[in-house]
């Protein structure tokens, strides 16, 4: 006989009013807590903090009353959650983004200042105060605020419109075609547009252009061809006006283009007659055209060829080495720079031209700054400009890559940097720096001294792996024991997250999943930074954590590694805010007997897994189901007796089964099933 199950409790819709409090506390401080605030929008920020300081004190107010609430009031406050989570992203937004691109859209982003003040008035008509047991002062601030949201009118900052304008004006100079024309933009004007929101250093300028490229990317999708094209022009501005702006001496700049025109001029020239009018030396011949090295790059079999002729070898689809026959793991070219040196010397002697593959500027920001801004003044010709980009970024990351090798601590510190930015962005960017041979020196670089360099390297490594060839490449390298050394005692706490985050992303793959779960420490180290590291690093070390256990031989180390306590902990730890994540690294370790029995020796796993059934994420439903239905299968009956004594548990998996995903209901109705059939056996039992 089945044992009736207790009715479902309907929700009314809102949290409790304690937790919806408790949220707006902390929501409300988070913004009235942000530091490093934008310069762009700074009036609709600080009137908006100040409102939402008002509300704070009015939220902690009524939360310490501890009294009933009439429902107006709790659907005022939740719709007042609604519109400061907003405000939040607003605020965010302009902080995180681009200043050029906040500064065009002012007007716009002003605009959504303005409707969440009036949607801030429409909540605050609602609140009944009459009926709230809260101080006079306090009454009388939320009265003030409710009739400010509702008479506040928009405010678009006029000093931003008029710099919007001389910025729009500086633009259309620099748009323009003809390159003599650049000689008409003022650079002193500019600088002090750039200044005004906050651009002063050459690493402001690189930021903004990360930014600005960032912008472009999500716009790609939705904001049409034309708003592309003018973030586009904007990171042609500001790549100009930095190369023109911090260069010592402007005349360097057209100095090393003129050579370099005069260089490519005469490339035919020479190419055709080096080899007749002197002997090359064999060691600088290439095995392949039997011709002058050029741009010397060894292959997987540590032979050296010349990169034209051994990409046109590759390309036409040969995938071994021509001299030794053997199959190339991989295809990257890594620049030989010892034999391009003593090529380069050689060729000096005998007074032979020869075309560099980068720039010969000492300045890697010239260099970037000169070749980035060729690309950007052919961009009416998409596939033009896609090219110049491309060899654009080749040139750079070829000289940055030569900085890392040959290099003082300093400039590889700054050449670390720049290829950490450079591989933010796009996937051709990634392939590229690769080819041009940066991961074996980022790897290397994973155990220097110096803090920067560390954390420059390790970050750097993890933006290329997001390219799914370079996780090949990266661990063809040996780069695993360096990234675990770095995971487990890096300089910085920044350095020992992007570690575990390049992990995680290494461990996307089958071959990665094993090669680094066979490591000792790999577990060891994740699990210590899921300890010690910051919200951010808790979730980094969880997520590889998850896909490390995705591969079942894994999930024993992790549980011996003391992975299930500290997740079971961080369950609790509002803070850490990675609830979800825990719960499917949990979910995972279940599947192993090891980890059955750590799961099963918690004695408030089950209560915070019932909690989390009413007022967790649909993600965490679905893994708080899976461990739950878990712990009650195989001789799990404690577990069962305790959800059935539980006045929560029956009536939210009940709820699951009718609104929860499809994975959700099924798991809820076979755990409702379980419990009826754990509910037949007692009631036989003790008949």
């Amino acid at each position: 006989m089945e044992v009736a199950l207790p009715h479902l409790i309907v929700s009314s819709g809102f949290l409790p009013t304690g937790s919806l409090l408790e949220s707006l506390i902390h929501v409300s401080n988070e913004v009235a807590s942000m530091e490093s605030l934008p310069v762009i929008q700074v009036r609709n920020i600080s009137t908006m903090i100040r409102r939402i300081k008002l509300l704070s004190s009015l939220f902690e107010e009524i939360h310490e009353m501890n009294t009933p609430l009439p429902p107006s009031s709790i659907l005022c406050l939740t719709e007042l959650f609604s519109v400061i989570r907003r405000v939040k992203g607003l605020i965010q937004g302009c902080k995180d983004g681009s200043s050029l691109w906040s500064l065009v859209e002012t007007e716009m982003i002003s605009s959504q200042f303005h409707v969440v003040v009036k949607e801030m008035g429409r909540a605050l008509d609602i609140l009944p105060l009459s009926l709230l047991n809260i101080t006079a002062d306090i009454r009388e601030q939320v009265e003030l605020l409710h009739k400010q949201a509702k008479r506040a009118d928009l405010f678009v900052d006029p000093r931003e419109l008029q710099r919007r304008e001389e910025l729009l004006q500086v633009m259309a100079i620099n748009n323009e075609k003809n390159v003599k024309n650049k000689a008409l933009v003022d650079f002193r004007k500019v600088k002090e547009i750039l200044s005004s929101i906050g651009l002063r250093r050459s690493l402001d300028y690189d930021d903004e252009i990360s930014k600005l490229e960032t912008e472009a990317m999500m716009q790609a999708g939705t904001g049409g061809l034309i708003v592309v094209s003018n973030i586009n022009n904007l990171i042609s501005l500001v790549l100009y006006s930095k190369s023109m702006i911090f260069s010592k001496q402007e005349k360097t700049n057209e100095a090393i283009m003129k050579r370099s025109a005069s260089l490519r001029m005469n490339n035919d020239h020479s190419s055709s007659s080096q080899s007749t009018i002197l002997n090359i030396p064999d060691e600088f011949r290439c095995p392949i055209s039997l011709d002058l090295i050029r741009d010397p790059v060894i292959v997987a079999s540590g032979h050296t060829y010349d990169r034209n002729a051994i990409a046109q070898w590759i390309n036409t689809g040969h995938n071994t080495c021509p001299k030794s026959g053997m199959k190339l793991i991989h295809m990257a070219l890594i620049p030989n720079y010892a034999l391009k040196s003593l090529v380069h010397q050689w060729c000096h002697e005998n007074n032979i031209q020869l075309t560099e593959s980068t720039s010969s500027s000492s300045s890697s920001e010239l260099g970037r700054s000169n070749s980035m801004r060729k690309s950007c003044e052919n961009a009416v010709d998409h596939i033009s400009a896609t090219k110049t980009a491309k060899d654009a970024v080749k040139m750079t990351a070829e000289f940055l890559v030569g900085k890392l090798a040959t290099g003082s601590p300093e400039i590889q510190r700054q050449a670390a940097y720049e290829l950490r930015l450079l591989a933010k962005t796009g996937m051709d960017n990634r392939r590229i720096i690769a080819e041009a041979g940066a991961i074996p020196f980022l790897v290397a670089l994973l155990s220097s001294h110096d803090p920067r360099i560390q954390e420059n390297a390790v970050t750097a490594l993890l933006n290329l792996s997001i390219f799914d060839n370079n996780k090949t490449l990266i661990m063809a390298a040996g780069a695993i024991d360096n990234i675990l050394d770095v995971l487990q005692s890096g300089k910085t706490m920044e350095a020992r997250e992007n570690a575990a985050a390049a992990i995680f992303s290494l461990s996307m793959t089958a071959d990665g999943k094993v090669t680094i779960g066979a490591h000792p420490r790999a577990m060891l180290a994740l699990v210590a930074l899921l300890r010690e590291g910051t919200s951010s690093g808790k979730r980094d070390a969880a997520t590889a954590l998850y896909n490390l256990a995705v591969h079942s031989a894994n999930k024993g180390s992790a549980v011996v590694a003391g992975a299930v306590p500290l997740l079971i902990d961080l369950l609790m730890d509002d803070k850490a805010g990675i609830t979800d994540d825990a719960l499917g690294v949990l979910a995972l370790l279940l599947g192993c007997p090891e980890g059955l029995e750590q799961i099963r020796k918690s004695r408030i796993l089950v209560t915070l897994l019932i909690d989390l059934l009413r007022f967790g994420s649909p993600k965490g439903k679905e893994n708080s189901i899976a461990l739950l239905l878990g712990l009650c299968k195989d001789g799990g009956g404690e577990v069962a007796r305790r959800l059935l004594l539980n006045p929560q548990s029956i009536p939210s998996l009940q709820s699951l089964v009718a609104d929860g995903s499809l994975k959700a209901r099924r798991k809820a109705d076979a755990l409702l099933k379980l419990l009826n059939r754990c509910c037949s056996q007692s009631h036989s039992t003790a008949g």
